[in-house]
């Protein structure tokens, strides 16, 4: 198994995330393979934020985490590399969205939102509402009691200025249903 290097921080909560991750799959046999290549990316994106590792070294540790080969890898590799490549253009787009610091943005809420805004930026193929439908997800399985909730409203906020034609289609689309 690979271990990633002596300076990696909180292992304690790294293992606690895998363990979590390792129950939610064994209840979830048919989760689509992307919704786990972000739950892989979210755990690896995780150790760059805290553990300040390399994400090559990071890579290799996440590819042998058990369950791995049910995710979709080049989804993952995606996410992961342009995540950690583009980390400071995607808390550009975040930063003007939150009520605080992003130093007081828990790390596990800080990777789901960039795995989001990452997404709708970079990611034309998933429509911008299951990204978002995802992140929360993500957030309610792995974040804080309530993180969810400023996923969703930061990611929705964030959701015009990426997406504005699906955005404005869907609701469109919507007052024409009610």
């Amino acid at each position: 198994m690979s271990e990633l290097p002596e300076n990696s921080a909180a292992p304690t909560q790294t293992s606690q995330i895998a363990k979590a991750h390792t129950r939610k799959l064994g209840k979830t046999a048919s989760k689509s393979a992307r919704s786990r290549s972000r739950e892989f990316a979210l755990q690896a994106l995780y150790q760059v934020l805290v553990g300040k590792n390399e994400t090559a070294d990071i890579d290799v540790f996440t590819r042998d985490l058990s369950g791995f080969h049910k995710a979709d890898s080049a989804h993952y590799d995606s996410l992961l590399h342009g995540c950690a490549e583009h980390a400071a253009d995607l808390d550009k787009l975040i930063l003007p969205l939150l009520d605080r610091s992003m130093a007081e943005i828990s790390p596990i809420e800080h990777a789901v939102m960039w795995i989001g805004a990452f997404e709708m930026k970079h990611c034309l193929d998933v429509p911008w509402r299951v990204s978002l439908n995802e992140c929360i997800e993500l957030a309610k399985e792995f974040g804080g009691t309530d993180g969810h909730k400023y996923v969703n409203a930061v990611l929705e906020g964030l959701a015009p200025q990426l997406r504005p034609h699906e955005v404005q289609a869907d609701r469109q689309a919507g007052r024409a249903r009610a």
